[in-house]
């Protein structure tokens, strides 16, 4: 009841005055709100000089991960899966506003337990068994197409040594 109070006191404080009055119509013309507007190719412009002109060291690769590859795994994910059959639409966008971030650690990971096997097995160890791999390739090349009869009945992968 206290807090009522002092709304209608508040209330009583800002009534006019009880005098004749003309209220004046409103404006019809100029004020209002008008945005400012930049051109798409400015826009374009200020964000590939800010974020396009990264010198990659495989340019390629990292436009298939921006282009295809991250985004067929947001749509994947299944966080965002599950928040999208089963939620509301705001749920929905925050599972996919967090989606890209998920993605992201696990291409980070896969590159970086890559890097790891690279480094444990080293790079002496890669050679030897790449040049295994093309020595018995070129052999069965070789006697292949020596007997032409003879079917290449196993592919060869990594060969541990």
């Amino acid at each position: 009841m206290d807090s009522y109070r002092v709304e209608k006191q508040a209330v009583v404080k800002i009534q006019l005055a009880d005098a004749d009055a003309a209220i004046e119509p409103l404006p019809t013309t100029g004020g209002g709100y008008k945005p400012e507007l930049d051109q798409l190719s400015n826009i374009l412009k200020v964000f590939n000089d800010q974020f396009g002109n990264i010198p990659w060291t495989d340019a390629d690769r990292v436009h298939k991960l921006i282009t295809e590859d991250i985004p067929n795994r947001v749509a994947a994910d299944k966080a965002y899966q599950n928040a999208k059959r089963n939620s509301d639409k705001q749920n929905a966008r925050i599972e996919h506003n967090k989606a890209p971030a998920r993605v992201m650690t696990a291409v980070l990971k896969d590159d970086t337990e890559l890097f790891k096997q690279f480094g444990q097995r080293g790079l002496q160890a890669v050679a030897d068994r790449y040049r295994v791999w093309r020595h018995l390739r070129a052999t069965l090349s070789l006697n292949l197409h020596r007997t032409q009869t003879a079917p290449l009945n196993a592919s060869v992968g990594f060969i541990v040594l």
